[in-house]
């Protein structure tokens, strides 16, 4: 412990070192926790038989079955094809044109005002119809055309041109023109007669009149596809699916199944252990930025920053040892972990800002050290319970006074615990028997009993490892009862008293400033403890006016009232009272002169030096053995001024304070001059309530 300490002393100045105490411990944590995201893997060989039967660990998609399925769906959809209704009437018309532009061209023909041969002019015309027509009739047909008998060509007109409608009014495609055209040449062959070379003639135009009715709709067509492939689910290896069976033949799909589910010994999570580290990250990055938020000396925010790290680190051992055990039972021990032990802990040894990201990092790592299975990122419920139960210890310590706190707060931590599994339980949509709620309200009940039990059971390593005097470690210093308060009120009962004044106003400029008002408090009890060895020279316990020091040497004297500060640590740490408190002792006078028997050793002795008239120090180190050593002096001071009033004790204090900043007391701790103002102001309005006016009675109202 005592290592641990020191090198937190040693190495608190050097650059980069809360990054690298976080780093430390975000690489511990890692490795904790990387045994509950290793996931069960078997040796086994492809085209051999399966040692042991294996189901899956985890719900996984299979992308190969997926996009088979997707394949699958996107050919059983049928292309989408559009009727044109409309080419029936407009290939009708087109044919009805033809035999008209034909009779055209045969009467003038015949009436002879024609300026070019008839064959020539036709194929003119037939060409402004269709290009594919006169492709397919060569000039003779032309001819054979412009041959026939109006009454023929009429008759041909109708037929055809019945015959054409009648065909296009049903759907026709690309491979079905063929038979489409070769019926309507024979339906119209049968029903009239013509002559064979017409017939050839006729067949030529109803191959031009029938064309397809029906096109495919590709953009339909593709939606068609879309809708069919986005309504494939994706075909999932389900948790605990049998992957294969005991002696069963290990072929290609059963082994690719066994790697896509991690069952392979040879296959490695890196998925898992990236997201691990991720998560880890969050959780101490956000306990590193809390502490840079957290006012102090770097030692103590690097103390702190330890402290909350290894009480998380503490916690998730915790949670990882009943994870490995929670499966041998039939209802999750993860409800029995102390919910509180974090928040409580780390409040009580560090500050309020520190527990509440504590406690929000502890929340995330227990939510996925307790996930059920590999397919969940966080057990939210377990997340959820670890948050409220942390939430309601802070808050207890807050608002609750009086002994036994950490009882208190336990009590506080159970009957919330009890609240969220009640909720729990009636919100779950599984049936729960009796039993099963009785004791998972069992368990959150004992939860907060044994959040109290850890906390209260850690906080004196933590306070011997770390040199940290916790609230609770300061309550108990403060109790009246204790040995050494009892021996310094019995033996010097002024000494006692002076101290219980010193330490209100302590407390009081030390909160004004942001110091530990409590730790002040609780040091100013111990700090003159050295004066119960020779309490007769101390003249707060001088009685009938007897005064020792009238009979001594000045160095003697001084000698004595120098070394109460060394008697006091001395005895304190024979009764093991913290540091900090032996450090106060030591430092509430620094280096200052004792004054009045140097002024009297020098009405002697004018070649004696002041330096062997001033205490050994140190001066003070920290801001509240700043304000213990001002208030020290001032309440002695103000003790023996005869009717003091405001303006008297204002100008004493100011006094007080500029002498030991220009006599550098204070060159070694971190108050500033702008705090020094404040505590001037607060240790007179203190001074103000003890040393009121009071009302001058008549003396007839004495009587």
């Amino acid at each position: 412990m005592n290592r641990i300490l020191s090198f937190l002393q040693t190495v608190h100045d050097k650059k980069g070192v809360f990054a690298s105490v976080t780093l430390v411990m975000a690489v511990v944590l890692f490795v904790l926790l990387s045994f509950v995201t290793n996931e069960n893997t078997y040796t086994i060989e492809r085209f051999q038989l399966s040692p042991e039967t294996i189901r899956s660990t985890k719900t996984v998609e299979d992308p190969l079955k997926t996009e088979q399925d997707r394949l699958a769906a996107r050919e059983s959809v049928d292309p989408v094809y559009v009727f044109q209704e409309e080419a029936s009437d407009n290939q009708a018309a087109w044919t009805s044109s033809v035999f008209e532009t034909i009779l055209v061209i045969k009467q003038e023909a015949l009436s002879e005002d024609s300026e070019q041969p008839p064959v020539q002019q036709l194929k003119v015309e037939l060409e402004a119809l269709s290009n594919e027509l006169v492709e397919r009739l060569s000039d003779e047909e032309l001819s054979v055309l412009l041959n026939q008998p109006a009454s023929t060509l009429t008759t041909a007109d109708e037929v055809v041109t019945d015959e054409v409608a009648t065909a296009l009014n049903q759907p026709i495609r690309g491979p079905q023109l063929t038979v489409a055209r070769e019926e309507a040449a024979s339906r119209v062959l049968e029903r009239l007669p013509f002559p064979t070379n017409f017939e050839t003639i006729l067949t030529k135009i109803l191959a031009v009149a029938i064309i397809e009715t029906e096109f495919l709709d590709e953009e339909l067509t593709e939606q068609r596809i879309q809708q069919a492939v986005n309504a494939v689910e994706p075909t999932r290896i389900l948790q605990g699916q049998l992957l294969v069976q005991q002696g069963q033949y290990v072929d290609r799909e059963i082994y690719r199944q066994l790697e896509l589910t991690g069952m392979i010994e040879d296959t490695v999570q890196y998925k898992s252990y990236l997201g691990l580290a991720v998560l880890i990250f969050l959780a101490v990055a956000m306990v590193y930025c809390a502490i840079h938020l957290t006012k102090g000396t770097r030692k103590t925010r690097l103390t702190w920053l330890t402290v909350a790290l290894v009480v998380i680190l503490v916690a998730s051992i915790l949670m990882v040892l009943t994870s490995m055990i929670d499966d041998n039972f039939t209802i999750s021990l993860a409800f029995l972990f102390p919910t509180g032990f974090v928040a409580m802990t780390v409040y009580l040894l560090t500050s309020e800002r520190l527990a509440y990201i504590s406690l929000i990092a502890n929340a995330l790592l227990s939510g996925y050290i307790f996930r059920e299975d590999f397919t969940t990122f966080l057990q939210t419920d377990v997340a959820l319970y670890t948050l409220i139960g942390g939430l309601s210890g802070i808050f207890a310590f807050k608002f609750l006074s009086g002994s036994a706190p950490i009882l208190k707060a336990s009590g506080i931590v159970a009957a919330t615990n009890a609240l969220f599994m009640l909720a729990y339980l009636l919100l779950s949509t599984s049936a729960l028997t009796l039993n099963y709620s009785l004791l998972s309200l069992g368990l959150a009940l004992l939860s907060g009993l044994i959040s109290g039990a850890f906390t209260f059971g850690t906080l004196p390593f933590f306070e011997s490892a770390f040199g940290i005097l916790s609230t609770m470690k300061l309550f108990e210093l403060a109790n009246p009862g204790h040995p050494l308060l009892k021996k310094l009120l019995m033996e010097t009962p002024g000494t006692y008293h002076h101290s219980v004044m010193v330490a209100n106003l302590s407390e009081a400029a030390c909160e004004a400033i942001g110091a530990n008002g409590l730790f002040a408090r609780v040091a100013c009890y111990y700090h003159d403890i050295g004066k119960t060895r020779r309490p007769g020279f101390f003249i707060e316990n001088q009685t009938n006016g007897y005064n020792p020091h009238d009979s001594l040497p000045p160095e003697t004297s001084a000698s004595i009232i120098r070394d109460h500060t060394t008697d006091g640590a001395a005895l304190l740490i024979q009764n093991r009272i913290p540091k900090a408190i032996v450090d106060v002792a030591l430092q509430h006078h620094g280096t200052t002169c004792i004054k009045f028997f140097y002024h009297k050793a020098k009405q002697h002795d004018e070649t004696c030096i002041e330096a062997d008239f001033r205490y050994e120090g140190p001066k003070p180190q920290t801001k509240e053995a700043a304000v213990i050593s001002i208030a020290d002096s001032v309440e002695a001071a103000v003790r023996s001024m005869k009717q003091p009033d405001s303006e008297k004790i204002m100008k004493l204090v100011d006094s007080i304070i500029k002498d030991r900043v220009n006599d550098g007391q204070f060159d070694e701790c971190d108050i500033s001059m702008k705090d020094l103002q404040i505590v001037k102001q607060s240790i007179c309005t203190t001074l103000k309530g003890f040393y009121h006016e009071r009302i001058q009675y008549p003396e007839e109202d004495k009587k």
